[in-house]
């Protein structure tokens, strides 16, 4: 009877497994193919494989500039996210009290307000700011970002004990060197799941950054692969060339750093 349960386990995850990686079939061999064989059978091999998609994929995307402007934007905001949001749950963490509450309770609440809800007089108050730029999508990045952060952050402060503090404190350490040198080496877990999530988040947005930049030059991974849809016509060839040249830069900075992401991810999920 367990084995066979096994073996149904087996099968499910095969099946799972399949499924789950068919996009990526679809979309890794239909970039080798011409227009015509993609609208053809989108589902069988190319005739001839061909890397023309990806050279004249590559020239449209401006890729290096554009690869260049979303890693700028996505390292400096989730950075800043990190910075701030553990500050900010190491204060409302260790200052008990009803104002600590009431603020804490305000940005989890601002969890649930949907951005739509918010977008057009957030663009309308930058716009009139000059701030329709890549350092006002950064600064927006922050203030969406932060709500979860901080509540990620609160409750793992909550589990480490205040007599680190204090003992730090005795010893002659100011509440800043207490945080940078005792509490925030603690929080590598949760700051290694704070980082995936918003670093997820941000490199594939497309909708903040396509109301923020208007500017060329600026624009992100995203927002270029948008230029292969247009009106009357849509290159499905060269956008699934672009696509998978542009998850490239994730998969291969995974593999380099999977170590440290497994390490941390299953630290904080033993904690």
């Amino acid at each position: 009877m367990r084995r066979a349960q096994k073996y149904v386990v087996e099968i499910l995850g095969v099946i799972l497994a399949l499924v789950w990686l068919a996009p990526f079939y679809l979309m890794i061999v239909n970039s080798f193919k011409t227009k015509r064989e993609i609208f053809t059978d989108t589902l069988r091999l190319p005739e001839t494989f061909t890397f023309e998609n990806y050279v004249e994929a590559f020239q449209e995307l401006d890729f290096v500039k554009t690869f260049f402007n979303s890693l700028l934007i996505t390292i400096v905001s989730v950075s800043i996210i990190i910075i701030f949001s553990s500050m900010a749950a190491y204060a409302l963490s260790r200052r008990k009290g009803k104002m600590s509450s009431l603020l804490f309770f305000i940005f989890v609440g601002a969890m649930l307000i949907p951005f739509q809800s918010v977008m057009i007089p957030l663009i309308y108050i930058f716009g009139q700011m000059d701030m329709l730029n890549r350092i006002g999508l950064i600064f927006m990045y922050l203030g969406f970002g932060c709500s979860l952060s901080i509540f990620l952050y609160h409750g793992t402060l909550n589990g480490i004990p205040k007599s680190l503090d204090e003992a730090a404190i005795i010893d002659g350490a100011n509440r800043f060197q207490v945080f940078w040198h005792i509490i925030f080496p603690m929080l590598k877990p949760i700051t290694v799941t704070v980082a995936i999530l918003n670093t997820i988040w941000i490199w594939n947005d497309y909708l903040l950054p396509s109301l923020v930049i208007n500017k060329e030059g600026m624009h992100t991974i995203p927002l270029k692969m948008f230029f292969f849809f247009g009106e009357y016509t849509k290159q499905w060839h060269l956008a699934l060339a672009g696509l998978t040249i542009a998850i490239l830069p994730v998969i291969i900075g995974y593999f380099f750093a999977q170590k440290q992401i497994i390490k941390g991810v299953s630290e904080g999920a033993v904690k």
